[in-house]
């Protein structure tokens, strides 16, 4: 049985059950919701991404690609200078940076060290009743 033929609602796809668009159907739903629930969310996060990396201004602070956190110093057109300490100042393409740090990525990391900070208070009070 050819693609063509299996295509078609001759009698070949008539005696095997059904019609070969019922046959097709799972497929596409298994395409779309790959669309809807993993291509279009990356697409809208990458777009976001770039929107801040144009944005980027003389006092952001940036994560680049190879982990090194600094402080926008100095935004040229397609580089950006970045502080990383007092007296270290390197320069990247803006296509070097991987995330601008924000109060809400800060607060994310704040609140997982307070919760993990807690965890281990609370697995240390266990033990101690276990020794009582």
């Amino acid at each position: 049985m050819s693609f063509i033929s299996f295509l078609s609602t001759g009698t070949d796809a008539t005696a095997m059950g059904g019609s070969s668009l019922f046959m097709l159907l799972p497929l596409v739903l298994i395409l779309v919701i790959m669309y809807f629930f993993m291509i279009r969310p990356q697409n809208k996060k990458q777009k976001e991404t770039e929107k801040q990396i144009a944005a980027l201004k003389k006092g952001d602070k940036v994560i680049t690609i190879g982990g090194i956190h600094g402080t926008v110093a100095q935004a040229k057109e397609k580089t950006l200078v970045i502080k990383v300490d007092d007296n270290c100042k390197i320069e990247f393409n803006r296509t070097a940076i991987a995330t601008v740090v924000t109060e809400k990525t800060l607060s994310d990391d704040e609140a997982g060290k307070k919760k993990d900070v807690a965890d281990k208070i609370k697995d240390s009070g266990d033990e101690e009743k276990k020794d009582e």
